[in-house]
């Protein structure tokens, strides 16, 4: 049944709408709908009329098979009859996202909530299936929506991938809707706020209506969400925006324009927070992120971590830092995300470290202001070698031994989680795993990594940049964090004598440029070597990208930082005889 119109929707021709970006958590449905109880409460001291929320708010989002289980099922509709309930009081309505059971399985829905009841449900027509996305696994395909009305308006309310198409857009507009309020669950990667701002700008194009959009924000495993929500006129200019990276309810008023209703700006909900969002990503072959670029991927680092530690309930992380660049940037990461006392830092010294190495990883605990265990491995080391030895014989010291001592290292840092319940957190970055340069059940071992989508030029670059900016909500220091001794000197994984990583692979701004390539872009090898690199080197990452696939799919999850992690995004066989001629 649609809404009455008991209530009076405006004061002077005016509407007022809150924008709830919360971060729900997946399958806490009490207490999301919590969260939601106290953001009514906030819009209500606003003097909203109606709340709207992010996509599928009650479950948290994605919430994958969980969908599934009529017990969850049976959760959200009875905090859906308790929310419904309470808008009884003359309050402000609500847009709750949840799942609805419907005829033939499960539907994404949004529920309208007023004047004591469920007024309206409408279900997403377009269900994304790439990436890391597969709705339509777990959900069935709605109708093309129809307005709702609410209070003498008549509302669009498409849901988050139904704004990608113009199907769902066109037919609301047609259907004499008003504005178009966007539930989103829209999770980060570089340049994705760019597209968001044309996305909006072609739906107003096409329907002449002002669109509100509205997107989660947290963590959720390998995905964040950046919140950024933010409306825009019926011209598709953006009016309105909410900060990213934070929970925030604000409101943003409505006027009626001759093509519905139109945003007011407001000193609330300033521009500003969108303007100086908008990245790039790998534009042109540029493997060189801006400043910009820098700030997104370190808060996304920053926010997915913290979720995903206080969310999985755990007491604190524990990783291995050896003086290096990446160990030290988790570090660092792990300090603004959680605090110092709550990261603990061991050095784990074999006979082939160096002093320098050890001397680098004291300098960077003091700075970020973390107690710092050592635990040298060399008697482990040994143990081991002499119980192979019989088996070995005469065999020369190869691969084996070196990572004999990344293993140690990881039974080391897994006996301390075990013990204290910290998390192990992992430190390889994109372009290791990428071509394969870690060790199963040694330096991948763990529970979280923050740089498992960050190639190793950018960890550089984001070094030198946390050393020179503190983002406004993290937990560590000001100034320099990380030393730069390990900024400049060459990564070394110092297994054997005089190592270097440039042993084993070229240098890391020709493999990020050849990995870019092959991985954000799928160009053939061809194409890449006509970028200036020579085919043979082409030829060879691309062997050891396909040949270390049954690494990766033994890998911790990591944050999404780029259009194609090496996770969901990119979906390879492990067995795969392939290769480009």
């Amino acid at each position: 049944m649609e809404a009455t119109e008991k209530h009076q929707h405006r004061s002077e021709g005016r509407f007022r709408l809150a924008l709830a970006q919360l971060n729900p958590t997946v399958g806490d449905v009490g207490g999301n709908a919590a969260l939601v109880r106290k953001a009514r409460a906030d819009a209500a001291k606003a003097g909203a009329h109606l709340v709207v929320f992010s996509e599928l708010v009650l479950t948290g989002y994605p919430p994958e098979d969980l969908v599934l289980r009529p017990s969850l099922l049976d959760a959200v509709e009875r905090e859906i009859a308790a929310l419904a309930a309470l808008t009884g009081d003359d309050g402000p309505g609500l847009l709750v996202t949840a799942p609805a059971r419907v005829t033939g399985g499960v539907a994404n829905a949004v529920f309208l909530l007023d004047d004591g009841r469920t007024q309206a449900v409408r279900t997403k027509h377009e269900l994304p299936n790439y990436g890391v996305f597969d709705e339509k696994r777990v959900f069935v395909a709605g109708p093309v929506s129809e307005p709702i009305a609410f209070r003498g308006l008549k509302l669009g309310v498409p849901i988050c991938e139904d704004v990608w198409f113009a199907t769902c857009p066109g037919a609301l507009a047609r259907a004499g809707a008003q504005i178009l309020i966007v539930p989103n669950g829209s999770p980060f990667e570089l340049g994705k706020v760019a597209q968001r701002i044309a996305l909006a700008k072609a739906r107003a194009d096409e329907t002449g209506l002002a669109m509100v959009y509205l997107n989660q924000v947290g963590g959720q495993d390998e995905l964040v969400f950046d919140g950024g929500s933010f409306a825009t006129d019926s011209t598709g200019k953006p009016v309105a925006a909410l900060p990213a990276w934070e929970e925030s309810v604000a409101v943003i008023d409505f006027r009626s324009g001759p093509n519905g209703l139109e945003p007011l700006a407001s000193p609330t909900t300033p521009l500003s927070h969108l303007e100086r969002r908008v990245t790039r990503a790998f534009a042109d072959g540029d493997i060189h992120p801006s400043d910009t670029d820098l700030a997104e991927i370190y808060a996304a680092m920053v926010l997915g971590l913290r979720d995903y530690v206080g969310k999985n309930r755990f007491p604190g992380v524990v990783l291995g830092l050896s003086g290096g660049i990446d160990s030290a940037l988790s570090a660092a990461v792990a300090v603004d995300a959680l605090g110092a006392d709550k990261v603990h830092c061991v050095r784990l010294p074999s006979r082939f470290t160096s002093e320098a190495s050890q001397d680098d990883a004291d300098d960077c605990a003091r700075l970020l202001g973390v107690a710092l265990l050592t635990l040298p491995i060399v008697e482990g080391v040994t143990a081991l070698e002499s119980t192979l030895a019989p088996l070995f014989g005469n065999r020369e010291r190869d691969i084996t031994e070196e990572n004999l001592q990344a293993r140690v290292r990881g039974v080391l840092l897994m006996a301390l989680s075990n013990k204290f319940g910290w998390m192990v957190l992992t430190t390889g970055n994109k372009s290791e795993m990428s071509v394969g340069y870690a060790t199963l059940y040694g330096d991948m071992c763990g529970g979280y990594s923050v740089l498992k989508d960050v190639y190793k030029t950018t960890v550089f670059a984001l070094s030198a940049w946390r050393n020179a900016h503190r983002p406004a909500d993290a937990l560590g220091p000001n100034g320099v964090v990380i030393p730069e001794p390990i900024i400049v000197k060459p990564p070394t994984a110092e297994l054997r004598p005089n190592q270097t990583d440039q042993d084993s692979l070229p240098p890391y701004d020709v493999l990020d440029s050849i990995l870019i390539g092959l991985i954000e872009r799928e160009q053939p090898v061809d194409a890449i070597a006509a970028q200036g690199h020579p085919i043979a080197t082409v030829r060879r990452v691309q062997h050891m990208l396909y040949l270390a696939e049954y690494k990766r799919r033994q890998a911790p999850p990591g944050v999404k930082i780029s259009p194609r992690n090496l996770g969901r995004d990119r979906r390879f066989p492990i067995t795969n005889a392939f290769r480009d001629l």
